[in-house]
């Protein structure tokens, strides 16, 4: 749960996940553009024409892509592009958050098949074990022995420094404390034998909007996801950079001022905690706010200020970010409805126009689209990408 253990990404890589460079190049390929014609294959890799099919062979042939649909309307016969096979590999991605954890499997094409969530005061680590491996189970017993031998691991998307969010005192705290020394892997090895790849939630949630939402539209972003607690991730060059120890874009630690001065944390201006303890004190149940489907529309008069609040630390933090690097644009996601991202968006263009950007470049702001899932489709991605794909901090954005 430390710094080095985020950087020990995987557990273990079995035999039919290993793939030589040229086929983790075309998947990867096949992957950000959907489809592509042997043709359009051969052009972006340099490879031969024949080297192309004969690899889209093989890989028909491990189930991983499979034709589309003819593109009709040229000269001669129509193109037959490749496009990756959502039944070739399936993953599972665990997200544990401050009040509730997530479980969802994903395809190769990055679609959710099934997912189940719980919420719960704390997140103790017998509860959450006990959760993921019950929904393992699950999700096992519904799929078909095919589908169920293409489930090629778990990624565990968590926060950094768990054991420190608390208030807990006595056993309970003892108890919480001992996320601490947990080893991920050993935990789920007890009831499951798939490899664990252990990322940290707000980097996961980049990574996921990176691979399926906004990312893709821009080089160079810093990437903001509020949760129970604010976190972040850095994009550069067309890839999520993930730093030294898996912790780079840890944006929710930047240093900001409270209200009477005294130095204080993003995480502790700009979170939906804030939000959850102004619920508490107006005698409203905050469970309401983790609920699935999502629906704040009753919480509109308490839900308004923390918006206004939320987006003036955050026009801060987008210039404080961009001083580092110019940033050509920030996505804005959290755990909570599209219309309320939207609302905090448009609020953070407004209040950037207050502020003092001497010596900056004015960054776009954006509403990021994956939403909620962000953080356990970016960890159920995991073990897909290491397994089948470039190292999208190796290169990617050549492609």
């Amino acid at each position: 749960m430390d710094g080095a253990n985020l950087r020990e990404r995987s557990a273990g890589v079995n035999q039919r996940g290993i793939r030589d460079y040229n086929e983790r190049l075309i998947l990867s390929l096949l992957q950000r553009h959907r489809a592509l014609s042997g043709a359009d294959l051969a052009r972006r890799t340099g490879l031969s024409r024949p080297t192309v099919s004969t690899i889209l062979r093989a890989l028909e042939e491990d189930g991983l892509v499979r034709k589309g649909e003819p593109v009709r309307g040229k000269v001669g016969k129509p193109s037959v592009p490749m496009e990756l096979d959502p039944d070739g590999a399936l993953s599972c991605g665990l997200k544990i958050g401050r009040r509730s954890a997530d479980l969802l499997l994903l395809d190769l094409a990055g679609q959710v098949r099934k997912q189940v969530y719980t919420t719960y005061d704390y997140p103790m680590p017998d509860a959450v074990f006990g959760f993921l491996e019950e929904g393992l189970a699950g999700f096992m017993q519904e799929l078909s022995p095919t589908l169920r031998a293409r489930v090629c691991g778990i990624g565990i998307g968590t926060p950094f420094e768990l054991w420190r969010w608390h208030d807990l005192i006595g056993v309970a705290a003892e108890k919480f404390r001992s996320w601490k020394d947990i080893d991920f892997a050993s935990k789920v090895a007890g009831f499951c034998d798939l490899p664990v790849f252990v990322v940290n939630d707000a980097t996961s949630a980049c990574h996921a909007e990176h691979l399926y939402g906004r990312g893709q539209e821009f080089r160079d972003y810093a990437y903001f996801f509020i949760g129970s607690f604010i976190g972040g991730g850095v994009a550069l060059n067309g890839t999520v950079f993930e730093g030294n120890q898996g912790n780079a874009g840890a944006l929710g630690s930047m240093r900001t001022t409270g209200p009477l001065g005294e130095s204080q944390q993003l995480i502790d201006t700009a979170s939906i905690h804030l939000l959850e303890a102004r619920l508490v004190e107006a005698g409203i149940d905050p469970q309401v706010l983790w609920h699935k489907p999502q629906d704040w529309s009753g919480l509109g008069r308490y839900v308004e200020p923390w918006i206004g609040t939320t987006a003036q630390e955050l026009a801060k933090a987008s210039l404080s970010v961009c001083s580092v690097i110019d940033f050509e644009a920030i996505l804005i996601d959290g755990a909570f409805p599209p219309e309320v991202r939207n609302a905090l968006v448009e609020r953070v263009r407004r209040y950037l126009v207050t502020q003092d950007t001497r010596g900056l470049i004015t960054p776009r702001v954006e509403a990021a689209s994956v939403g909620e899932n962000a953080r356990s489709i970016g960890a159920a991605s995991s073990p897909i990408f290491a397994q089948f794909m470039l190292n999208t901090n190796a290169g990617l954005s050549a492609l």
